[in-house]
């Protein structure tokens, strides 16, 4: 992409429904910076209902305090639970329809896309895609949170910072993995792969 990115913000939101993560980067002359990060923590609370009511409440209150131009979610990952992979589809959904509520454009990155982006492999732990956050925004350690949670969306704004500086070639690539299959029978094998812990 030639010439210089515009001023953006950038939310990171890392979904979850005892506790969420979310982060702020501003990205300036092509160089990203954070601007803030930490958690929605919903574990004293026990109703799912109420849950996805705070998060929708929280979230739209980000939005209103950080103005955002686009947002990046962590995808839910397939789990051996599926009850545990409905609440998260719920407290995702949620975060999408704050973000929907005041037009900002959304964004939704594999959890294993994350990571490689991070740090250059998708089988990273949170501690490494952490560590690799601290040394790339240049934060203290008394700036790093308690929870991964935090650092985990602040790695999803950073991954959607990076592919804003990638050349665009003209091709389009497949929109979804049902769209790649369809499109590439031959490279798909059909043998099962493992899931992917988040």
């Amino acid at each position: 992409m030639a010439g210089q990115l515009a001023e953006k913000i950038i939310l990171g939101i890392d979904p979850g429904t005892n506790v969420m993560g979310y982060g702020v980067i501003k990205v300036e002359d092509r160089k990203a910076s954070i601007i803030t990060m930490g958690v929605i923590d919903m574990r004293k609370e026990d109703d799912m209902y109420l849950k996805l009511g705070h998060i929708f409440q929280r979230v739209n209150g980000i939005i209103e305090s950080y103005l955002p131009d686009e947002m990046a979610i962590e995808a839910p990952f397939f789990g051996k639970n599926v009850q545990s992979m409905l609440k998260l589809g719920r407290a995702q959904g949620v975060a999408i329809a704050a973000a929907i509520n005041h037009s900002v454009p959304i964004t939704e990155y594999a959890p294993m896309k994350i990571k490689m982006a991070i740090t250059g492999t998708g089988t990273a732990s949170k501690e490494q895609v952490a560590g690799m956050l601290q040394r790339m925004l240049h934060l203290d350690q008394n700036d790093m949170p308690k929870f991964f949670d935090a650092t985990d969306a602040l790695a999803a704004a950073y991954c959607h910072y990076l592919q804003m500086g990638k050349p665009d070639t003209g091709k389009k690539g497949p929109k979804s993995w049902k769209e790649f299959v369809s499109s590439n029978p031959g490279k798909v094998s059909k043998r099962k792969t493992g899931s992917v812990d988040k």
